[in-house]
């Protein structure tokens, strides 16, 4: 049995520290082990290469807005391979680099092995038994590949696997309506392939607010189908090799059937424990198989902690690496720091791009009441910056406090969203969270800036929001 100090699952987030603790503990004996290849999900096979292939395609949605200006211009080719393969080149060199890091350290040992426990403290890895009384587990997460008729036999692809295509599939169909959906739909539709989503909640982008997912949804059809409330019941595969999505309409016997090239399954993910094994050790998950822990981010057995996708309170890397701080004061500096999610910011890099932080208007209204919450309104067009660049629908909402003149949550949907939404997320972070910082600062004018804090200053009571939402088709 190899003895260690530390005990490291995952090679993502699970790395952040790594530096901070052996240099402030040098004789630690520190074992690092990944199944996969080292880097973890983001890297490897999540937001950086889908953000890689995703720039691309935002170039050619906008050069399709340029003849608004006056711009002529033809796309006359666009090497879906070569795009391919500047991500794979990319994210293989960041991957060799890790390796080579890990591989190189003279402080610490590199098990390219899975890992399950056998005992409390205790890890069979590959032939060997590892054991240590502090563990991290930082163990990712996977695809959720629903159990549909037919789906295994006729084949489909993942948001892992469809990062090894060579050839652009002229029809795709994608099953699930979120946030991989939009993306990998804005993508493929950009390449010049024919998407179909099809989900199965009422509401496309169902974690959005209900009137940023209809924009979306209004705004994305123009590009691809989408098809809301619909379940994907079974998956024939046809004699020329295609395949034949066959989807019924929840609450009815309607069904549609959609025949393409390959299917891309983006209905959710699940966790790795079922490789883990956590429950030989103590550690305590939830039913579907998340590891439970306390607001330290301790599991049940003391002095085991898991962060990132492992305990499924937030499948982002940004989540991770936060909680990865948590982990390196409470587990090394022997700190009592509990981590806070009240303002946990995300970004659906689609086309338009969304983003959002805090509070949504449902949750602020349960928990304040309709007569303290107000609701900021601002539109891009009704800007300068966003009037000369042609922006028309797109809006930032902020969700207030009227009371204490708190700042609740954000929500935007627009061009770069995922920009504007920094200048919120810092006030949220602030003890007060108080409006007065963005209402008294100088944006430069004309900027898109000015779209955030104007809405800051554009207030309406949610009943007379919500008439307005009605009056311009984004409400029913």
């Amino acid at each position: 049995m190899e003895n260690y100090d530390l005990i490291i699952i995952g090679t993502g987030s699970a790395m952040n520290y790594i530096n901070p603790i052996l240099d402030s503990k040098p004789e630690m004996r520190v074992a690092v082990i990944d199944k996969d290849e080292p880097g973890g999900i983001c890297l490897t096979r999540g937001c950086i290469p889908s953000k890689i292939l995703l720039y691309p395609a935002e170039l050619i949605r906008e050069i399709g807005t340029a003849s608004v200006f006056g711009i002529n211009i033809e796309i006359k080719d666009i090497d879906f391979l070569a795009i391919m393969e500047r991500m794979r080149r990319k994210i293989g060199e960041d991957v060799e680099a890790i390796r080579n890091g890990l591989t190189d350290n003279p402080y610490l040992d590199y098990y390219h092995e899975s890992a399950e426990f056998i005992s409390p403290y205790t890890l069979k890895v590959g032939e060997k038994t590892l054991h240590s009384e502090m563990i991290f587990l930082c163990t990712g997460s996977k695809p959720a590949i629903p159990p549909i008729k037919g789906l295994e036999e006729a084949g489909y692809l993942t948001s892992d696997t469809v990062l090894k295509l060579t050839e652009r599939p002229e029809k795709l169909a994608i099953l699930g309506g979120s946030y991989i959906a939009a993306e990998y739909g804005h993508f493929f539709s950009a390449m010049g392939t024919r998407v179909t989503v099809i989900g199965r909640n009422s509401q496309f982008l169902p974690q959005e607010e209900p009137e940023i997912s209809r924009l979306a949804s209004m705004k994305m059809s123009e590009y691809m189908q989408i098809i809301t409330n619909h379940e994907a019941i079974e998956v024939r595969k046809e004699d020329n090799g295609q395949k034949t999505v066959i989807a019924k309409e929840n609450g009815s016997e309607r069904e549609v059937e959609i025949t393409v090239d390959e299917i891309l399954v983006a209905t959710g993910r699940v966790p790795n424990t079922d490789i883990l094994h956590p429950e030989r050790a103590g550690i305590k998950t939830d039913i579907q198989g998340w590891i439970l822990v306390n607001e330290f981010l301790e599991t049940s057995q003391p002095n085991i902690w898991a962060f990132g996708d492992a305990n499924g309170k937030y499948l982002l890397k940004h989540v991770a690496n936060y909680e990865s701080g948590i982990v390196f004061l409470n587990a090394i500096k022997k700190e009592k720091e509990k981590a806070d999610y009240h303002a946990v910011p995300h970004a659906v890099f689609s086309y338009p791009e969304i983003a959002g932080a805090g509070m949504k208007e449902q949750e602020a209204v349960e928990k304040y009441g309709e007569e303290r919450v107000i609701i900021g309104l601002k539109f891009f067009e009704d800007t300068a910056k966003g009037s000369a660049m042609e922006i028309r629908d797109y809006f930032v909402k902020v969700i207030l406090d009227a009371k204490e003149e708190k700042i609740l949550g954000a929500h935007i949907i627009g061009p770069h969203a995922s920009v504007l939404i920094h200048q919120i997320i810092p006030l949220m972070y602030t003890e007060s969270r108080s409006t007065g910082p963005i209402m008294r600062s100088m944006d430069i004018h004309p900027s898109l800036s000015e779209v955030v804090t104007r809405a800051f200053y554009s207030r309406l009571p949610p009943e007379h929001y919500h008439h307005f939402l009605k009056h311009i088709g984004l409400e029913d």
